[in-house]
C-alpha cells in the first residue's frame, strides 16, 4: 500500500510540473524566481550526488547502503522533493492564478504523499531513521 503511494505521490507531482509548463507558469523571467529556480536545482543537483548510485525509482523502494545524512540530509530530510516544490511554487509565484495556485497544491500534496510513504518504509528498513528524524525537518530546515 505504502508503495503504491509513493508512486500516486510522484506521479502527481510530475503532473503538476507538467500542468504549470503548460500554462506557462513553470519558468518565470522575474529575476527573484529565477534566483529561486537555480537553488532549486543545485539543491536537487547537491541532493543527487549526496546520495550516490543509488537509483531514482518510482516506487520509494528503500536501498541498501545505510541511510544517507550528510550533504542537504543533513538538514532536512527530502531535499529532492524540496527542490521539486520550491522550482514549481516560484514559477506559481512569478504567474499567480487559480490554475497555477491549484497545481501547485497538487505538487505539494504529492510530494508529501511520497514523503510520509517513504519515511515510513525507510523508517521499517533503518531503525536510525526514528533518531535522525527527530533532529531534521522534511523540507524547510527548522520549520517543518
Amino acid at each position: 500500500m505504502l508503495k503504491m503511494l509513493s508512486l500516486l505521490g510522484v506521479l502527481a507531482m510530475i503532473a503538476a510540473l507538467v500542468g504549470l509548463y503548460m500554462i506557462g507558469s513553470l519558468i518565470s523571467s522575474q529575476p527573484l524566481a529565477i534566483a529561486l529556480q537555480a537553488g532549486a536545482i543545485l539543491l536537487m543537483i547537491y541532493a543527487r550526488v549526496t546520495f550516490g548510485r543509488r537509483s531514482f525509482h518510482p516506487v520509494a523502494n528503500p536501498t541498501t547502503g545505510g541511510l544517507v545524512t550528510s550533504g542537504p540530509y543533513h538538514y532536512i530530510r527530502h531535499p529532492i522533493y524540496a527542490a521539486a516544490c520550491l522550482f514549481g511554487w516560484a514559477g506559481i509565484a512569478a504567474h499567480a492564478s487559480v490554475a497555477s495556485v491549484a497545481l501547485g497544491f497538487v505538487l505539494l500534496a504529492g510530494g508529501l504523499i511520497r514523503m510520509f510513504s517513504e519515511e515510513r518504509l525507510v523508517a521499517a528498513m533503518y531503525p536510525e531513521y526514528a533518531e535522525y528524524a527527530k533532529r531534521t525537518k522534511r523540507m524547510i530546515p527548522f520549520v517543518f
